[in-house]
């Protein structure tokens, strides 16, 4: 099963939870502003996976979540990547039910 991580004050996770209850996908969600250990396993992720090293070089915004973690230990911060693992479609902007405003 894909382990998730993110957290509910994040848009792109809330659409991510969204489209994978329409679709009745289910993976691990781990909810990292629940506590400090969820908290301390994302933030080991963060620090030692090269999917995050662009995350790590920008300045004040970025924190890498919703985070996609396979049980063969890949880490992804693509939803349309992590969703082929599991032999899903890449999602579709109409799936979203948040939209960003500009």
């Amino acid at each position: 099963m894909i382990r998730v991580y993110g957290s509910d004050i994040c848009i792109d996770c809330r659409n991510l939870k969204a489209v994978l209850k329409s679709r009745g996908i289910e993976m691990e969600y781990v909810d990292i502003t629940e506590n400090t250990a969820n908290l301390r396993a994302f933030l080991y992720i963060r620090d030692h996976s090269e999917a995050f090293a662009a995350i790590r070089e920008m300045e004040g915004g970025a924190i890498g979540i919703p985070c996609f973690l396979s049980e063969e230990g890949t880490v992804t911060l693509s939803v349309d990547e992590a969703f082929s693992w599991i032999g899903q479609e890449p999602v579709r902007e109409e799936e979203l039910p948040e939209k960003r405003t500009p």
